[in-house]
């Protein structure tokens, strides 16, 4: 499976929110500088995250990006679906229908495809496994380095 750098630079960006943790909005210039990523196409991942609930904007001056709610609330399958959208990993297409698979009897197409059946279990363990993990998961195995330097960072730039 691939995903979009998107879900990388949100989950990054999540997790420097949780970081920073006080109530000041971070602007989308100084996340993309933190990171050395293009701005406008950082925001659009920011936007998406903020129409899922997980971040909240605010415009003006002082305006920017904080977490909506609390980093053990958030969820890695919650960024990934607002990133990648709620659609499964695999999608059948029932090819076993075409060329030789015409010319079958409907009732062999009664049960399911066999293929769609084990994608749908790969990929509902693979969300149930990201359902199980949280920003506030990352922020624990992450070496303190990381967050300090994070810290740092930011305390340098005006915010």
């Amino acid at each position: 499976m691939k995903m979009s750098e998107g879900v990388e630079w949100a989950l990054h960006c999540c997790l420097t929110l949780a970081w920073l943790g006080d109530d000041a909005p971070v602007p989308t210039t100084t996340l993309a500088a933190a990171f050395d990523l293009p701005q406008h196409y950082l925001n659009k991942f920011l936007q998406a995250l903020a129409r899922a609930g997980i971040v909240i904007s605010s415009a003006g001056a002082k305006g920017g990006f904080r977490l909506a709610k609390r980093p053990d609330k958030i969820t890695l399958l919650e960024v990934v679906t607002a990133i990648e959208g709620p659609e499964g990993s695999f999608r059948c297409t029932e090819i076993r229908r075409r060329g030789a698979g015409a010319t079958a009897k409907a009732q062999e197409f009664i049960a399911p495809c066999g293929i769609a059946v084990a994608m749908a279990r790969a990929d509902a363990a693979w969300r149930r496994e990201l359902a199980s993990q949280t920003i506030a998961d990352l922020a624990k195995v992450a070496p303190p380095t990381g967050e300090e330097r994070m810290r740092c960072w930011f305390a340098t730039r005006v915010r």
